[in-house]
């Protein structure tokens, strides 16, 4: 892709991009606590083959373009570890709600930081280090251990945060050989074909109401891939990469507003911290490069 550099219009599009992944996330958590997660995120994943495939159709070369790998093996880890992330995010919506499981699912680029050393063989310095305990005090905070409300559930957005964590770095490095194109390609495709495989056996009858809020949850996914697609167009990643920790705020918005969520003031002080120490970790990268 082309990149425009112009970054007042990067930033515009990656906080529109949180909006509508906030949106999506409240979507899914509305489905999900009717339907089961699997068939839910299964069909999402139908429309997101549906749009990768129509994108790298459109695009020089074509499918085959597009799908040409030396890594297929690793492509396909990708997609399919993506999928299951998205399953265990879903459910942890369900169980804790979009506060709790997205303060706790933020700290995933203190997790890339940690794991960039041993998995990419990338040098991780004293401050680095530092700012990952930093975050994790954070997350500590946020999840009590050791305090009689503890809720063992607050496990699974830890998972999700290091499934993630692991899908973005098997991401940079497929990206040493293979174009972007390749991997949102396959990211698409494997994670269909994936969740097809395990959502076509918990299928059941869904209301006719639910269907619209199904399809919103479908062109939401869309619309906030294609908006992150232009956002890196037009700007840097480490210029725009902060302001993705919007996306927890328009969270805690939707799950007050709408799910009767509370606020807890522990919550509000870990995800403070783990959003200082993940903002510190993208300040030193920025530098180092």
């Amino acid at each position: 892709m082309t990149q425009k550099n112009h970054v007042g219009a990067g930033i515009t599009l990656m906080v529109g991009a949180t909006i509508v992944f906030a949106l999506q996330d409240g979507l899914s958590r509305h489905l999900a606590g009717t339907y089961n997660t699997y068939m839910v995120v299964m069909i999402r994943y139908w429309f997101f083959a549906a749009f990768v495939i129509a994108l790298a159709a459109r695009s020089p070369g074509g499918l085959r373009a597009a799908a040409q790998t030396s890594q297929l093996g690793l492509q396909i880890t990708r997609g399919v570890l993506l999928a299951a992330e998205i399953c265990v995010a879903v459910f942890s919506f369900t169980i804790l709600g979009l506060i709790d499981s997205m303060a706790i699912f933020i700290c995933y680029p203190l997790i890339v930081a940690a794991l960039s050393g041993p998995v990419l063989g990338e040098q991780v310095g004293w401050r680095r280090w530092s700012a990952i305990a930093v975050g994790c005090i954070g997350v500590l905070i946020i999840l009590q251990p050791g305090v009689g409300v503890f809720d063992p559930w607050a496990i699974i957005p830890l998972i999700s945060a290091l499934m993630f964590a692991i899908y973005a770095l098997l991401t940079r490095y497929v990206a040493r050989q293979d174009s972007a194109a390749t991997s949102f390609f396959w990211t698409g495709v494997a994670g269909a074909v994936a969740m097809t495989l395990v959502g076509m056996w918990f299928w059941e009858p869904m209301a006719s109401d639910d269907w619209l809020w199904m399809g919103l949850l479908c062109v939401s996914g869309v619309s906030g891939h294609w908006l992150l697609i232009k956002c890196y167009e037009m700007a840097e990643a480490s210029a725009v990469q902060p302001f993705a920790y919007f996306h927890l705020v328009w969270s805690a918005i939707l799950g007050i507003s709408v799910f009767g969520e509370t606020l807890r003031p522990e919550v509000v002080a870990g995800a403070a911290i783990v959003v200082a120490a993940g903002l510190f970790t993208l300040w030193r990268e920025r530098r180092q490069r």
